[in-house]
């Protein structure tokens, strides 16, 4: 469902299979209330974006931690642990697949799951 709302405002945009940048909007449908799943620094990660502005990071290599997330024009932020500043990521859409992106780190696909789903099932 989540995907298919964001999916239709992203392709009606894209005729053609492009990377496309999501807007602020988009991102705050495409992941509030919802988990991303995905690789990061070579291990697997859920990640929950709760719809106040919480979130809660589970790599299954350390202890979950808590955060807070929002959006700031059209970059996703975020604060965890005892993080001093805000990190920002874009978020695009390639192909049916989201990545995050930013200055410092390569396209990072990832997928969204529907619900807070931190335990793989």
């Amino acid at each position: 469902m989540i995907r298919c709302a964001v999916a239709l405002t992203v392709f009606a945009a894209a005729a053609e299979a492009q990377s496309v940048k999501l807007r602020g909007d988009e991102i705050v449908i495409l992941l509030s209330g919802n988990t991303a799943v995905g690789m990061w620094d070579g291990h697997a990660y859920r990640q929950y974006f709760d719809a106040d502005g919480t979130t809660v990071f589970a790599d299954g290599e350390a202890p979950s931690s808590c955060g807070t997330w929002r959006v700031e024009g059209d970059e996703y932020q975020s604060i965890e642990g005892v993080d001093a500043d805000w990190e920002g990521r874009f978020v695009m859409e390639y192909g049916g697949q989201w990545f995050w992106v930013s200055k410092t780190i390569p396209p990072t696909p990832f997928e969204v799951i529907e619900g807070k789903r931190l335990v793989v099932e």
